[in-house]
């Protein structure tokens, strides 16, 4: 580093805020991946279904930012295991309604207890004003400020 140059790659927010998902998401990657053998983007599109119900694969790609061909990719192994049900749209015969089994649903359930307890173990670092105060600039930052007032996330 030049003795000019005071940018420091470390203190970059866009690097600080991948390097925070990455570790975080290890963690709780192990978990979906040793309980189940899902992936990431799997369990990503499993929790879509879960919160939001009945979904098409272009719906969860717009709410999730995921790209439709992961997401097609994801539904492929997901119905393969019998977790999620795929319906042809009867006024759009290029669209799918996905949903839960009942399978699919006991999956989702046991995960999101096991999300929402690692959720408060990375809570427990620090206090619950800060906590807050992280969730929000988060929010901000995804742009998911106005979703989230209007129960939208």
């Amino acid at each position: 580093m030049s003795e000019n140059d005071d940018f420091v790659v470390q203190d970059f927010l866009p690097f600080l805020l991948n390097r925070a998902a990455e570790d975080s998401s290890l963690e709780f990657q192990i978990l979906y991946k040793g309980r189940y053998g899902m992936l990431r983007t799997e369990w990503r599109v499993l929790f879509h279904l879960g919160m939001y119900h009945r979904m098409t694969a272009r719906e969860i790609s717009t709410r999730a930012k995921i790209h439709k061909t992961k997401i097609s990719r994801a539904v492929a192994k997901l119905a393969e295991r019998r977790w999620v049900s795929r319906n042809r749209d009867e006024t759009d015969r290029r669209s799918e309604h996905l949903e839960l089994t009942a399978a699919g649903r006991a999956v989702y359930e046991d995960l999101r207890e096991q999300a929402k307890s690692y959720d408060a173990k990375l809570a427990a670092q620090f206090s619950a004003e800060d906590v807050a105060l992280l969730r929000r600039m988060l929010r901000r930052l995804a742009n998911m400020e106005a979703a989230a007032k209007s129960g939208g996330l």
